[in-house]
């Protein structure tokens, strides 16, 4: 159960529980800034039928905030799987590309998604994975992850070879292809030392982030 009163100097929210007949009370002071404001969407919302009333730019970040984040959750599981399970993800971004520019599903997306930025959904992965790798290689990640990467140039046996000097991980051994290989610490590293060193080489997260995204996208538009 939840009690509102306005006031012109305040808003005050009481809360009550059925459990316990608690009564709290939360007073919220004017501001001249808000932060993290939860909004709140009907399911049947009709996304098509708001694109009249917002600009371009809103009506793209909307897209981005509905479709886009969904696709990027918890991506990093989806390495190693067939382009045939990725490619139903990759015709939600499609449709969501088209849904911004108001053209027809026959249409070519490829110009579109070049004009929006976007990453594929193969690349959105890589990219999930390689940022996960930097963050645990420069102590910022969690350490549950951080253990399972070791850089070649700190193997002692390695430190005379040429590969000394590279920023290259090394990849664990698997016994099963099928799913070893699409662990995070194996798949991860595979995306890592495919990487080139001017991308690796980044002195902070969101250089590496940026620089990452620009060698993806251009990978992308070679393929």
């Amino acid at each position: 159960m939840f009690g509102l009163a306005l006031n012109t100097t305040w808003l005050q929210l009481a809360a009550a529980t059925c459990l316990s007949r608690l009564v709290v009370t939360y007073v919220i002071r004017p501001s001249d800034h808000a932060r993290l404001l939860g909004v709140t969407l009907a399911e049947d919302l009709n996304v098509r039928s708001v694109r009249r009333s917002l600009s371009h730019e809103s009506f793209t970040r909307l897209v981005v905030a509905l479709v886009l984040a969904r696709l990027d959750y918890c991506n990093g599981v989806l390495a190693g799987l067939p382009a045939s399970q990725l490619s139903r993800l990759q015709s939600v971004l499609h449709a969501a590309a088209r849904l911004i520019y108001s053209v027809c599903r026959y249409d070519h997306v490829t110009p579109l998604l070049q004009q929006l930025h976007w990453l594929s959904v193969p690349e959105r992965v890589t990219f999930k994975l390689c940022v996960m790798v930097f963050r645990c290689l420069h102590g910022i990640g969690p350490e549950y992850f951080s253990e399972d990467f070791t850089l070649v140039s700190e193997i002692q046996s390695r430190q005379r070879l040429r590969s000394a000097s590279s920023t290259d991980v090394v990849v664990p051994a698997t016994r099963w292809s099928s799913l070893g290989d699409r662990a995070f610490p194996v798949a991860g590293a595979r995306a890592w030392n495919a990487l080139p060193a001017s991308v690796t080489a980044a002195p902070s997260l969101s250089s590496f982030r940026r620089l990452l995204k620009t060698f993806l996208f251009q990978r992308q538009l070679r393929q």
